[in-house]
């Protein structure tokens, strides 16, 4: 069974049974409290916790998705037989139980008839279910209804929350006990000792379905309380499963990546069985790096654009170690793109100049950087690199930590992060301060005209986000007593009607006189509350958020973090008028404009 169809099939097997296939959501989830999607119930999590009606918006309580998802935790592990940086997820759902609901029952079920559907053996199914605590009961309902359904007792076993309780996704949120279906592979994958799921010594034992009874939500306070509805929230891991279909180790072997491999062959003249780590993290990055940047993503030190900086100069690296042009990593770009722009469309929003400039930065510094690391550690009789060394390793050669700790991990040293962290809240503490002295920006002192087009930029950001769209980010700003500065991340040129709209949005925000608010609280407060942060690191423990937004009515326009000072009226503006929109660097716009 080829990858394509393995998605149709699921999709099919749940449409014919009344569920609603719903497409994948964005990358960026609207939940501002993590970076990424990373899995397939963050666009239903509204509904799942019965704020939203899930029939008025979908029609249907029942769902299904295949779902793209990215997540970060992991990337140090990328190169194994398991981990990916971007992956996809199957789901099904079953919202907010009535006499047309399912619950447990019914998710298994369909569980193991899909499974069965596409020729999974029923005898090497191992189930996991939640043991209980203090807190929460053991799920005996679960157990009983995998006997009923024909697993026997003896290969069913008791997890703790670690392993078998799900969510929340952010810090509240639903969440519940969990059943997990395991594969077993077969002897040969195993250790020598009795083993079973989630056996930390062998890969015998393979998790390809998570099922999530959905019955609590976690508030703010870390109490469990009780969903006032009950939900079904299921997901495959997608290359896993296709992995065991095709009786392969790794989904690097499957027709997901058996381009991108050969053409790396091709390109290295090296052999994938002799290289699989460095092969697969290049091929991992490739497809990661594609889906991020046609979100509009591009290169930064802070939020998504760190990851994808990240990965990108990973890239760089791995295919040095494997002299590997890297010109040829765009064409494994190109590979992924004919791959699945049939089934996200979107993955043609592409613009590789994101890349290439890049990697042009980065390869003025890294044999420089390389050269530095390996004095470092011939040197070293402690087998530590310090914080000290590891901030000027980032600050002159553009090293993050994590490929610092990655080389450093290779040679069997250490990194001292803390003492890394420690260096770089001096250096921005330092930084903090400059821009304080400063007259624009931050600029304490920045005077009247300073205030106005201060509190103008964040007018601005937000128009642009109503008109452009919301992964329009603010990637920096520049402010004198004569204009302003602003530059965001945008792939491409505004029309003069885009222009033009965002100036009138702006001047009739001014006319109606919209009240300029400034509250301080915790940043996570902030951003709980839909303040916009985008350079976190620049912040501390508090904060200050400042709401523009109308009195009559109290409907927010703009609400951001930072460090001020505005006006309090936006009456005292003045006209707005953009002087000029242009490019600043790849996939960077930049606009002048003045107050008049």
């Amino acid at each position: 069974m080829t990858s394509k169809e393995l998605r149709e099939k699921f999709l099919d097997f749940f449409r014919k049974r009344g569920h609603k296939i719903v497409p994948s959501s964005s990358l960026l989830p609207s939940d501002k409290t993590v970076l990424f999607t990373t899995a397939g119930m963050q666009q239903f999590s509204l509904y799942l916790s019965g704020e939203k009606d899930v029939v008025k918006d979908f029609q249907s309580r029942h769902l299904a998705s295949c779902q793209k998802c990215f997540r970060t935790d992991d990337i140090e592990e990328i190169g194994d037989d398991t981990h990916h940086t971007f992956f996809e997820m199957l789901g099904n759902w079953s919202i907010g139980e009535d006499k047309t609901g399912y619950f447990k029952e019914g998710a298994i079920k369909y569980a193991l008839d899909f499974l069965k559907e596409i020729g999974i053996d029923k005898e090497r199914l191992h189930i996991t279910v939640f043991k209980g605590d203090e807190i929460i009961p053991k799920d005996e309902e679960a157990i009983q209804l995998w006997i009923d359904n024909g697993i026997p007792k003896e290969r069913i076993r008791e997890y703790d929350k670690k392993d078998n309780f799900w969510g929340p996704v952010g810090n509240t949120g639903p969440c519940g006990p969990c059943s997990e279906l395991h594969y077993d592979r077969g002897e040969e994958f195993g250790c020598k000792g009795p083993c079973g799921p989630n056996c930390e010594n062998c890969k015998r034992f393979v998790e390809i379905w998570n099922l999530v009874f959905m019955q609590y939500f976690k508030n703010e306070k870390g109490e469990y309380e009780l969903l006032s509805q009950t939900n079904i929230d299921t997901g495959i891991g997608f290359e896993r499963l296709i992995s065991l279909l095709q009786k392969k180790n790794s989904s690097y072997e499957t027709d997901i990546f058996d381009g991108v491999i050969k053409k790396i062959e091709q390109a290295s003249n090296k052999r994938y069985v002799d290289n699989k780590k460095e092969f697969r993290i290049i091929a991992d990055h490739s497809r990661s790096i594609t889906f991020l940047l046609s979100e509009g993503i591009v290169p930064s030190n802070v939020s998504q654009g760190y990851i994808l900086r990240r990965l990108i100069r990973r890239s760089i690296r791995y295919c040095k170690l494997i002299n590997l042009d890297f010109n040829v990593f765009y064409s494994l770009m190109d590979l992924i793109v004919c791959k699945y722009k049939d089934i996200y469309p979107e993955i043609l929003n592409n613009n590789y100049n994101i890349v290439k400039e890049e990697e042009e930065k980065f390869n003025k510094t890294i044999e420089l950087g390389l050269q530095k690391i390996e004095k470092l550690i011939f040197n070293k009789e402690n087998r530590t690199i310090t914080g000290e060394e590891a901030f000027d390793l980032y600050q002159s050669y553009g090293f993050p930590i994590e490929l610092v700790e990655e080389i450093a991990n290779e040679k069997d040293f250490i990194v001292d992060k803390q003492g890394f962290n420690n260096a770089l809240k001096k250096h921005q503490d330092i930084s903090r301060e400059g821009a304080e002295k400063k007259f624009g920006g931050v600029g304490k002192d920045s005077g009247e005209m300073g205030v106005k087009y201060h509190t103008a930029t964040h007018l601005l950001h937000s128009a642009l986000r109503k008109i452009l769209g919301e992964n329009v980010k603010q990637m920096g700003s520049d402010i004198n007593s004569e204009r302003l500065r602003f530059d965001f991340a945008y792939n491409s040129k505004m029309t003069k009607e885009e222009i033009k709209e965002v100036e009138n949005i702006i001047n009739e925000k001014i006319k109606e006189g919209l009240i300029v608010k400034k509250e301080e609280m915790s940043l996570d407060q902030a951003v709980k509350e839909g303040a916009i942060a985008f350079f976190k690191e620049k912040y501390g423990d508090k904060v200050f958020v400042w709401t523009i937004y109308n009195p009559k009515t109290g409907e927010i326009f703009s609400k951001e973090v930072c460090g001020g000072p505005h006006v309090e009226n936006l009456k005292d503006l003045g006209m707005f008028e953009i002087m000029k929109e242009e490019s600043s660097s790849a996939g960077i716009r930049r606009i002048k404009a003045i107050l008049k």
